[in-house]
């Protein structure tokens, strides 16, 4: 009887997995979960990761390095410098599809603020996020003249994008990437006054 092959898969594609089934069960999800949405062993899963808490550190870290790429390539992207900071504000959050994997990633980010070395890593991801849109607002400077120092710009930014998404998840209304716009958009045209 032939022996089947164990099946090859990337820690980037486990990460992504994990991200899926955190969207749709929240804090409760599993490593078995993980391994049965990749279509792997478990043992696959714990080898690379070690435990929940390793997976979600790997999530955290490579989380970190995308997000900064997501911002800089919608930048690129943007025509002026205030529409470059709406777009990389916006980028990180177009991935969300409805209220409910908000919700689930929202409540994943309850339990992991618990861990002292998961919260770390969510501090440095949000020093990165904060790090990648100075250099957007300060770019977009000219143009906001009403705006606050760079640094204070930036982390309101964040503030209003975060707030959104939790609002968002409780009240959806719309596509929360329109909505985020919008919030955006209001913030940014009090500051081009």
């Amino acid at each position: 009887m032939p022996v089947a092959r164990p099946q090859v898969i990337s820690d980037e594609r486990l990460l992504e997995v994990t991200g899926l089934v955190i969207g749709r069960l929240g804090p409760g999800f599993t490593l078995a979960e993980v391994a049965a949405e990749a279509g792997v062993a478990v043992g696959t899963v714990a080898k690379r990761f070690g435990s929940k808490q390793g997976l979600l550190a790997a999530m955290f870290r490579d989380a970190t390095a995308r997000t900064a790429r997501l911002i800089r390539e919608q930048a690129a992207r943007a025509r002026t410098p205030v529409t470059a900071l709406r777009a990389g504000l916006c980028a990180v959050y177009a991935e969300v599809g409805d209220a409910d994997t908000a919700a689930n990633h929202l409540a994943q980010l309850g339990t992991d603020l618990a861990d002292p070395e998961l919260r770390e890593l969510l501090r440095q991801h949000f020093a990165a996020w904060e790090a990648e849109l100075r250099v957007l607002v300060e770019a977009a400077a000219p143009d906001l003249p009403g705006a606050p120092p760079t640094a204070t710009a930036a982390r309101l930014l964040i503030a209003l994008a975060n707030g959104t998404a939790l609002d968002w998840s409780l009240q959806p209304r719309g596509r929360l990437v329109d909505r985020m716009r919008r919030d955006i958009n209001s913030v940014l045209e009090g500051w081009q006054r």
